[in-house]
């Protein structure tokens, strides 16, 4: 027992540090099954950026567009911007592909930014920007650590459902070792739990928004690459908070 919480608290620590910024304990190399595991450990470090992200709204003596303002910022510098790389590449790759699957790959690999990332990465942070701040005036901020949360528990049904392209890699390791069970019955609880928890109207709007962004972020990457790789999993989470606020702030509208 006292194995099985320590490598589940290694994992945890793997999520924590290759999904944000924050501070954590330094560890070596961890194996590729730990590295597998803290896929399983995604979604609840999504809970976690919610809760801080809900906490420091609550704390900011600021007006509500400068609130949002100030939390999309903060969004941002906590998951030091990895899921906003994988929107300007996908941008990037898609348009300047052409439709070709080995170009498309290539582009994926490009550090350089072009000008269709720039334009993505801008409406992103303008929809979540103006999504939050609608939110936060109508009072219903109080729901915003749920959409980190659902947006990485989606991470999990692709990589359940969609092949890895990418040979090498973090990505390549965690679709191989990632358990697959463990992973579905965690979709089941945490849909369960967030059953109980959301208002019925919300969790159906998000239901039903995060299986819709879903549905064509697969679709696309199935049709141009006959799969995913990590950009493509990182522009589908910044997909989903988007599509997830804008649920959210439309439930405000009386």
């Amino acid at each position: 027992m006292k194995a099985f919480v320590s490598e589940q608290f290694r994992a945890l620590l793997s999520a924590v540090q290759f999904l944000t910024t924050l501070p954590t304990p330094a560890r070596g190399d961890s194996s590729a099954r730990q590295q597998g595991l803290s896929l399983l450990w995604y979604p609840a470090v999504g809970l976690l950026l919610g809760l801080m992200l809900t906490l420091a709204l609550t704390l900011l003596p600021l007006p509500f567009y400068l609130q949002a303002a100030v939390a999309v910022v903060l969004w941002v510098v906590l998951t030091g911007g990895l899921h906003l790389d994988g929107v300007a590449d996908c941008a990037d790759a898609w348009m300047g592909g052409l439709g070709d699957r080995e170009q498309t790959l290539r582009l994926l690999q490009d550090p350089l930014c072009g000008s269709m990332g720039v334009i993505a990465l801008v409406i992103v942070i303008v929809l979540k920007a103006a999504a939050l701040a609608a939110v936060i005036q109508a009072g219903q901020s109080m729901w915003l650590w749920s959409v980190p949360l659902l947006a990485r528990l989606a991470l999990l049904l692709l990589f359940l459902t969609t092949p890895y392209v990418r040979a090498q890699g973090l990505g390549e390791v965690l679709a191989q070792h990632f358990p697959r069970n463990w992973a579905k019955a965690w979709l089941l609880v945490a849909g369960l739990l967030l059953l109980c928890i959301l208002p019925l109207d919300l969790w159906c709007a998000f239901a039903l928004g995060s299986a819709a962004i879903f549905l064509l972020v697969r679709a696309a990457a199935m049709r141009r690459l006959g799969g995913f790789t990590g950009d493509v999993a990182g522009a589908q989470v910044e997909l989903v908070e988007v599509g997830l606020l804008l649920a959210l702030a439309c439930r405000t509208v009386s």
